[in-house]
């Protein structure tokens, strides 16, 4: 008997627990509030992306990394090769995914085997040869649609050193590091969660947290 390919499997946390510690729409600073206990073993498991994409009841944990350099920020446009249709042609500052089985260690899903996820997603998608600094600043919930109903983003920034990315995936186009100023004039233009990412930028970009 054969069988298909291995679903796949996703990081997820019930709703209820969101929704415990304090829902919101758009961006919330208050990371100490919630990444702690999203990230709690007892908390959070992996379910079936088929299950979890249509499950209002369970919110996918999202990294959503932002690069800097000097003030600037790294944006490209998704192209056709993108395997999100409804994110296609959009213009993005956020390089991001699913946490998968394959991230956890061997003992938990800790913050260590979290961090190590992230920058597996960054490094799948982009080549970055200069150094960075990673903070952790915000968290991002969008229940307007029906997407965002079942995600929760953790956003990023990564501090670089130097400008020095180039795309890994043939989905990224148009890589380019931008000022705020010309952000903001493309945000009709950008996916919705770069377009809440754009309004807080100041915010975003502040030298303190992490």
């Amino acid at each position: 008997m054969t069988t298909g390919p291995r679903e796949e499997m996703v990081l997820a946390i019930r709703r209820g627990l969101f929704d415990q510690l304090g829902d919101f729409q758009g961006l919330s600073f208050d990371v100490p509030r919630y990444l702690p206990p999203i990230l709690a073993r007892e908390n959070n498991f992996f379910v079936s992306r088929s299950r979890a994409e249509t499950d209002p009841g369970l919110k996918q944990i999202i990294p959503y990394v932002i690069l800097t350099h000097a003030g600037r920020v790294l944006h490209y446009v998704r192209g056709k090769k993108g395997g999100e249709k409804r994110l296609i042609a959009k213009g993005s500052i956020g390089i991001g995914g699913h946490l998968n089985d394959a991230d956890e260690n061997l003992f938990s899903f800790d913050q260590r085997a979290y961090l190590a996820g992230v920058k597996r997603e960054v490094d799948e998608e982009l080549i970055v040869q200069s150094g960075y600094q990673n903070h952790i600043r915000a968290l991002l919930n969008d229940d307007s649609n029906e997407v965002g109903q079942v995600h929760l983003g953790i956003i990023h920034v990564f501090e670089l050193s130097g400008d020095q990315v180039s795309k890994r995936e043939a989905q990224i186009t148009q890589l380019s590091f931008l000022t705020p100023e010309e952000l903001h004039a493309r945000r009709d233009q950008l996916e919705t969660w770069s377009q809440l990412c754009v309004d807080n930028l100041e915010r975003l970009l502040a030298a303190e947290g992490g």
